[in-house]
Order: structure tokens, then C-alpha cells, then sequence
């Protein structure tokens, strides 16, 4: 991997944490919809970044849960729990984001935040062994 790539990696990841740090302070502010928008983001950047170790990248939503699961899930690198997660966020996000009438309860996607979690430690913790 080229330094630049590295770099980008890196930005990524921190995209990820800054993702998570927001969905926390939405949550608070009873901004649920956002909450998931956000914690679906903090999974989105830290799977761009393991793509990146592929040699993959792209802004596609769609393109890039199918390479998560061809590139990770399928080859045991992520735990299928784990990528069950993101595709639940991926799923809510859509509807959060695009159908009439969606609102998520506090109360139903709370745990989300401890699972969005442990999947960008994950990630992270499989960026050195990669690189």
C-alpha cells in the first residue's frame, strides 16, 4: 500500500469514530432518525476503508455491502453477526432517510450504538493484519 492509501485508510477509520461520536450526541438529543443515519455512516467508512486494503473504492451503498460481504463476511475476515449489523443499518438507513412517515423508536435502536461499535473495532483491529 502506498503511503497515500494509508492515508486515506486512516482518514476513514477517523470518519468512522466521528460518525460514532455524533450518533451519540443525536441520541441524546432525541434526533433518532439521524442516530441511525449516523451509526449506518460509521460502518459505511469503515468498510471503505478495509476496501481500500482490496484495492476497492466506491461511493456506491449498494457496491459496497456486496464487496463487505464477497470481500469479509464470506471469508470469515468479519463475523457474520457482524455483518448482519450492517445490513440492518443499511436497511433502516434507507428508510429513515427516504420513507414518508419513518421514525425509528429511542428505545428499538438503542443497542445499535454497542454494535456499531464492536463492528469498527473489528474493522479497525483487521487493518494492520491487511496492510
Amino acid at each position: 500500500m502506498t503511503e497515500e492509501e494509508k492515508a486515506l485508510v486512516a482518514y476513514r477509520m477517523k470518519r468512522a469514530h466521528e460518525a460514532i461520536d455524533e450518533a451519540k450526541i443525536l441520541f441524546e438529543a432525541e434526533h433518532i432518525n439521524l442516530y441511525v443515519n449516523r451509526l449506518y455512516y460509521a460502518c459505511f467508512y469503515a468498510v471503505s476503508a478495509l476496501l481500500l486494503t482490496r484495492n476497492f473504492s466506491t461511493s456506491k451503498h449498494g457496491y459496497l455491502r456486496s464487496l463487505m460481504h464477497r470481500e469479509f463476511v464470506k471469508t470469515g475476515l468479519i463475523p457474520k453477526e457482524l455483518g448482519g449489523h450492517f445490513d440492518i443499518l443499511f436497511d433502516s438507513r434507507l428508510k429513515g432517510d427516504y420513507a414518508d412517515f419513518a421514525r425509528f423508536k429511542a428505545e428499538d435502536v438503542s443497542g445499535w450504538l454497542e454494535e456499531t461499535q464492536k463492528f469498527v473495532a473489528h474493522a479497525e483491529s483487521l487493518i494492520p493484519k491487511l496492510t
